[in-house]
């Protein structure tokens, strides 16, 4: 891959690893809810009226976007919101990478190789020290959210691998037409009427959160998701996927220089295990190869049950 397209892959991930920053400004002045609501209302509407759906089956769509949109947000928001660290949001996350695999191979008997299984158990380790090191600190519900959410973003993996969309940044865009209605709804009955009203009164918080919102979805959305999936179309998933690991690596540093979070020792190592059992296990064997009819490069060996999403986009 050129250095022009490792710097446009790693620009991807400060982009999504600042948008955790993004997120935490915005849910000062938004519930949670009503905040996922709204970043992918001011997708889905310009997207139904200008982007084609893409064929693929209403199955697969719907699965992308209760997972990785409705599920993997919820969660990670209302985690954020109760109190788990805009840094450490950013890696848990991450365990969407080995609940991929396993969905994977129970739900539909994708192949998992070795090098798959110790990735696997390394970032389960890993996220086992993060969470007895959110017990000590009294913060283990939050992280078990936020967990959660790493697995909606697992069921979203697995139906954006089937879909197998011509355009997958059209199928990104209509994904995004799925969350807003089930937000809004459970938003009016969770954090009801008064609390929404609330929000938009204008207050201290209401610029640096519509800041957030709008970087959330211009940035980390729109920008970062097209980069990136010019990329992965242009080289195999396994050269481009493991600049993802970058994600948490830059949420947790700017959350440490401008939120001031401290990072335990423990959770520090916990972290190490996660991005590198994740990483190990998002690398191939072997190198490429060269597709004769289109000179691209191509991998060697079989490809995972899915390649990353757009991190906490």
């Amino acid at each position: 891959m050129p250095i022009s397209h490792r710097l446009l892959a790693a620009s991807v991930a400060v982009m999504w690893g600042l948008n955790f920053i993004a997120i935490d400004a915005s849910l000062g002045q938004f519930p949670p809810f009503l905040l996922v609501a709204l970043r992918f209302a001011i997708i889905a509407v310009p997207t139904l009226l200008l982007v084609p759906r893409p064929q693929v089956p209403v199955r697969w769509l719907l699965g992308y976007g209760i997972g990785f949109g409705t599920l993997q947000f919820l969660f990670l928001y209302w985690g954020m919101a109760v109190g788990m660290p805009t840094g450490l949001a950013s890696l848990v996350l991450q365990s969407s990478a080995p609940f991929t695999v396993l969905l994977g191979a129970v739900a539909f008997r994708d192949r998992v190789t070795a090098r798959q299984l110790v990735g696997l158990g390394v970032a389960t380790l890993g996220l086992a020290v993060v969470g007895w090191s959110q017990a000590q600190a009294a913060a283990f519900a939050p992280f078990l959210l936020v967990l959660a959410g790493g697995f909606g973003w697992a069921i979203g993996n697995v139906s954006n691998a089937r879909a197998r969309a011509a355009n997958p940044l059209h199928l990104t865009l209509w994904m995004s037409v799925v969350p807003p209605v089930p937000m809004l709804a459970l938003s009016l009955v969770v954090e009801g009427p008064d609390a929404i009203a609330a929000a938009f009164v204008p207050g201290p918080h209401m610029v640096p959160a519509l800041v957030g919102l709008a970087y959330t979805v211009l940035i980390g959305t729109l920008v970062g998701s097209g980069i990136w999936t010019w990329l992965m179309a242009r080289h195999p998933a396994g050269v481009v996927a493991p600049f993802s690991m970058l994600v948490p690596v830059v949420g947790l540093s700017a959350s440490a220089v401008l939120l001031g979070e401290h990072i335990e020792v423990a959770t520090a190592l916990g972290a190490a295990l996660v991005i590198g059992g994740v990483l190990w296990g998002s690398l191939r064997k072997g190198g490429a190869r060269t597709s004769p009819a289109s000179g691209r490069a191509q991998e060697t060996v079989t490809a995972p049950p899915s390649t990353p999403e757009p991190v906490g986009s």
